[in-house]
């Protein structure tokens, strides 16, 4: 019989379940979505039973299709996205048919509550929380108590996404030292929960749950939901752990100065380190990595994607409606296009701040913009000079974790962006190191909650694995004369940016 391993990547637009066998390589997954409703401005809210019903969905069908013994599947192990705040009974009830996820800002008025009690730098410098404070689960359940008392007052626990479905699996309630590190409450170089700030939070320490180790095993599934899933009721279950500490380890960032880059909607860059990598300015936002001794520490532009994507669809219709008539893909008519412009974008720079500031800009009211535009640009410019102007905002990431610790001298790409060759030119030229793509691409939060699984119940013996399981497919390396007309845009980025910021504050308080 060949052993083999179930992971979970839950993520915020749906979950992907994917098939492993014992040396870690892939062999099927697939993919259901869920709704995210937005009922009041800065509301998120997902049903915690729409993930349920995807993880049984989606797993039912990746066995059907690959018509698995599921004596074969021993272990399974999940991934989770952050900061969640799903409330439930002592007799094991969901007390709230939503929940908010982690990019849910509501909780303002608790966050500042709490730092009139609690100095807000001390805060961050205890756990590491570099988001907006009040996206993290202390707010969050501190609002719970302060608008919905009748519900808060028959809380037991307070648990995050993925505790969610291992706690329907097993019927236990645990949480790992990855995903309680976003609980605004958790002590990173301690490893546990501060007392201190669950005393400022005026919340009973009972309600944040149990710490195990990511590879803890914390039960095997029941016998009702191994039946209705297709599972065997002794295939057992580890805690797993937050998505970004399962995508740094699938990603190789798991041994000191290992870096990533993962290129979605949102981008970071994320080096593993021994040490959390705290900076007050920047605010680097921290994680406990699922690998033992390790941190996750990341900075990132809340809005990379999401603006190209906005440049796309408000800029290319005609290539959108080309790439819908001849069944191609859209992003590869953008690079042939965008590639016709010459480096520099002819000295076009867009800023993709579309969607606010991120901590290490110098005010939230930032806002997008092309800077220098002229009657000479073209599309193919636009479309460059937005490609590149993403790269320069990582820079700028870059730069800052460059000064906090060493940094190996090459990056694995991974997520959607990519997959676009000119882009991964861009980056190698932006960053100066060597850019490397693997098989993995967007396998590498799934890859990562396999790896926990496979250690936690001994099919591996370490996390050495993971290096086996990437073939490398490309490596760029940047080319000189680029970099340095790069390395003179960039300057004129960041003086530019000064001003945006500027610009943001005095158009958010204008009144028309």
């Amino acid at each position: 019989m060949s052993q083999k391993i179930i992971a979970w990547d839950l993520g915020t637009g749906g979950n992907k379940t994917s098939l492993y066998d014992i040396n870690g390589r892939c062999l099927d997954e697939t993919y259901e979505s869920y709704e995210t409703t937005y009922p009041h401005h800065g509301w998120h809210e997902q049903k915690p039973n729409d993930w349920w019903q995807a993880v049984v969905s989606s797993t039912k069908r990746l066995l059907d299709k690959e018509n698995v013994d599921k004596d074969e599947i021993v272990a399974c192990g999940i991934s989770g996205h952050s900061l969640g705040v799903v409330p439930i009974s002592k007799a094991g009830e969901l007390l709230r048919e939503t929940t908010p996820i982690w990019s849910d800002g509501r909780a303002v008025k608790q966050a500042d509550k709490f730092f009139e009690r609690y100095d807000e730098k001390e805060w961050y410098k205890i756990t590491g929380n570099g988001f907006g404070p009040q996206l993290y689960s202390v707010f969050k359940i501190m609002w719970y108590k302060d608008n919905e008392p009748e519900m808060y007052k028959n809380i037991d626990k307070v648990i995050g996404t993925k505790d969610y479905i291992n706690y329907k699996l097993t019927g236990n309630i645990f949480t790992d030292q990855s995903y309680a590190s976003g609980s605004g409450v958790y002590n990173l170089k301690e490893g546990r929960y501060e007392d201190d700030l669950i005393e400022a939070s005026n919340l009973p320490s009972s309600i944040f749950p149990e710490i195990v180790a990511s590879t803890e095993v914390i039960g095997t599934i029941k016998k009702e939901i191994a039946a209705e899933i297709g599972l065997n009721p002794s295939t057992k279950v580890v805690a797993g752990g937050v998505d970004n500490s399962c995508m740094a380890l699938g990603a190789l960032a798991y041994k000191e100065g290992r870096i990533y880059n993962s290129l979605g909607s949102s981008s970071w860059i994320a080096v593993s380190s021994s040490e959390p990598l705290l900076e007050v300015n920047s605010r680097p936002y921290v994680f406990d990595h699922v690998v033992p001794g390790m941190f996750a520490s990341a900075l990132a532009i809340a809005s990379a994607g999401t603006s190209f994507e906005w440049v796309k669809n408000n800029m290319a219709k005609d290539l959108i409606n080309k790439a819908e008539r001849e069944n191609i893909n859209v992003y590869d008519l953008i690079d042939e296009e965008a590639a016709s412009s010459p480096v520099g974008a002819n000295k076009l720079i867009f800023n993709p701040s579309l969607g606010g500031g991120m901590p290490m800009d110098k005010s939230p009211n930032i806002r997008g913009a092309f800077i220098g535009l002229d009657l000479k640009h073209t599309r193919a410019d636009i479309l460059r000079s937005s490609m590149e102007g993403i790269s320069m905002g990582l820079r700028l990431c870059l730069n800052r974790l460059r000064r906090m610790t060493d940094i190996k001298d090459e990056i694995l790409l991974v997520g959607g962006g990519s997959k676009s060759a000119l882009w991964r030119q861009i980056y190698a030229d932006l960053y100066e190191m060597k850019i490397i793509k693997s098989n993995i691409d967007q396998q590498a939060a799934a890859l990562g909650a396999a790896a926990v699984a496979a250690v936690g119940t001994g099919l591996w013996e370490n996390f050495d694995k993971i290096d086996q399981v990437h073939d490398i497919t490309e490596e760029v390396r940047p080319i000189l004369e680029n970099v340095k007309k790069y390395n003179k845009l960039l300057k004129i980025y960041k003086k530019a940016a000064e001003y945006q910021a500027d610009l943001g504050d005095s158009l958010i308080s204008l009144e028309l």
